[in-house]
């Protein structure tokens, strides 16, 4: 921004408010980083393929971009593999994942499917306590996911650590048993 002219500053600022990223939020300057480089055409682009992609009203569009304006600089490709995985296998809303939008910033193979795998294991086999959901499972830090949702039940479930371990290599899990 230092070195851009100031009609283009000011141009960046107004798209960032344009998109629902007013000037006081805590977002504001990753929405000035995510429009900084993309036309307004292109940003006008992107909205339309969320709406079609997540299958977003506007105004689910306007609740995730104002939470995570990152989401506009990812690929068509990475955010169409985040639709099809958090929509058809994990079962999703579409307004939920717009209230959770930092659920398409985790990867996919990293996180969002071994961590899903573990949950369905556990919650299929009556596990755990009580209901949790699949945000809080991925939003917690690998050292919390562990003391959380896999040293707990190393009794219960000898092999689960073993099984999410493959998972996060990409591999499926052949002993999750699902009931």
């Amino acid at each position: 921004m230092f070195t851009a002219k100031p009609g283009r500053v000011l141009a960046m600022v107004a798209c960032a408010e344009g998109i629902g990223v007013p000037r006081g939020s805590g977002m504001f300057r990753q929405a000035l980083h995510a429009v900084s480089y993309i036309s307004e055409d292109k940003i006008a682009a992107k909205v339309d393929y969320l709406k079609k992609t997540f299958r977003w009203l506007d105004a689910e569009v306007g609740i995730a971009v104002s939470k995570g304006p990152f989401i506009l600089a990812r690929s068509k490709d990475l955010l169409k593999r985040r639709s099809e995985f958090l929509i058809s296998e994990v079962g999703l809303e579409p307004a939920y994942i717009a209230r959770h939008p930092s659920l398409l910033s985790y990867s996919l193979e990293g996180r969002l499917r071994p961590w899903y795998y573990v949950m369905k294991f556990l919650t299929e086999n009556r596990l755990l306590k009580r209901h949790t959901c699949y945000y809080t499972f991925v939003k917690a830090t690998e050292m919390e996911f562990l003391d959380k949702f896999i040293c707990p039940y190393k009794q219960a479930a000898p092999h689960l650590a073993e099984d999410y371990a493959a998972a996060c290599k990409g591999e499926v899990p052949t002993r999750f048993r699902f009931t």
